[in-house]
């Protein structure tokens, strides 16, 4: 390859290998770091709110609202831990944190119904997780509504109109299946972005970086031959992430893992671009450490893998349209959880690979001016 626009590329490549087998810390902190975040993130993290701590404060102590606790309970969204005998004493359980939710029913709830008049169940959540309120409010509504039917049309009777929903895809609805999937993408950037940037930026700093520039390798047969190493290390880690999605979080994967492979490489091709282009800017590692962080928080908050893009407002979803995670997650999700193929993922597809080679060709041109 002398002369050519790739000189150098084997004798740079062979040499990222030699450096990577003699520094097994960095390998192994690599490869293990994402694996023991994806372990800690997928067993810890639950979108799906149950057994809400709750207080009561029952000052009916009938049979009426002994069954209309009972229906809270059987929510499994409620956990009646607490009864109180005061209402300052529902104030304070939420205000100390030992429940977030506080139920009261009047002492004239039973009578009211007896007399056909609407009886008024207060409820009380605790605002600062928004999380647990929005759904704990929507399932009083719910249990009050269903009391509310029974009493209309009789304990045996049936409503006029049943709605048998179907969740596709995930019907457990498995915080795993939703989150671990994201997490591949959000993982697999950090660890090819820290890692290129750092090894272009510590041989800076060491001074073999203008070294290399006075043998006879051009700049895009270096560029890829520093990367190429960590493009594999990446497609390792890839692999080691989908053994343990499926095996430790019993995630399925319903579409083709091949293909999964193919549109992934799009991807790292992306961000091992985003890591030279990092290290071209940084002058120490302390900068690189900076500037790969800085990249992650828009990757966990705008792409997709925790909110819906559509409620952001319109400029961040500017942003997100931007952002080479956005479109993995959408990628890695329609494969592992609806099986989708290339027919419906092409124009994911198709931006991650304009992403890709426009990352390598603006981190070829720095390279060309780090030279000059």
């Amino acid at each position: 390859m002398t002369g050519g626009p790739f000189s150098g590329l084997l004798p740079v490549c062979r040499k990222e290998f030699v450096h990577l087998s003699r520094d097994r810390t960095t390998v192994f902190f690599a490869l293990a770091i994402p694996v023991l975040q994806l372990v800690m993130f997928g067993l810890a993290i639950d979108t799906n709110v149950r057994q809400i701590p709750t207080i009561v404060l029952d000052s009916s102590r009938t049979q009426e609202s002994r069954r209309l606790l009972e229906s809270f309970a059987n929510s499994d969204v409620f956990r009646l831990s607490y009864f109180g005998a005061s209402e300052s004493e529902l104030y304070e359980a939420i205000r100390a944190g030992r429940a977030k939710i506080a139920i009261r029913i009047p002492p004239d709830y039973a009578s009211r119904l007896q007399q056909g008049q609407q009886a008024t169940v207060q409820v009380l959540a605790d605002g600062s997780d928004s999380t647990i309120t929005s759904q704990a409010i929507s399932t009083a509504n719910g249990v009050a509504l269903q009391e509310s039917m029974r009493r209309l049309l009789g304990l045996n009777a049936r409503p006029p109109i049943e709605v048998r929903p179907a969740v596709l895809y995930n019907p457990g609805l498995r915080s795993p299946n939703f989150f671990v999937p994201g997490l591949i993408a959000i993982m697999l950037q950090m660890m090819v972005i820290m890692l290129v940037s750092f090894s272009v930026v510590r041989e800076r700093e060491r001074g073999t970086l203008d070294q290399l520039w006075l043998t006879p390798v051009s700049p895009l047969g270096l560029m890829v031959g520093k990367i190429i190493p960590y493009g594999l290390l990446a497609f390792l880690e890839l692999t080691i992430v989908l053994v343990l999605m499926r095996v430790l979080f019993k995630v399925p994967i319903h579409g083709s893992v091949p293909l999964l492979y193919l549109l992934a490489f799009a991807f790292i091709l992306t961000v091992l671009g985003m890591g030279l282009l990092i290290s071209t800017r940084a002058q120490t590692q302390a900068e690189a450490f900076q500037m790969a962080v800085g990249t992650l928080l828009p990757s966990v908050f705008l792409s997709g893998y925790i909110f819906l893009i559509e409620n952001m407002p319109i400029p961040f979803q500017g942003i997100s349209r931007i952002i080479p995670a956005t479109y993995f997650i959408a990628i890695v999700r329609g494969i592992v959880l609806r099986g989708a193929t290339l027919a419906e993922l092409w124009p994911q597809a198709a931006i991650l690979t304009a992403m890709g080679l426009l990352s390598i060709f603006l981190a070829s041109r720095a390279f060309v001016r780090t030279r000059g």
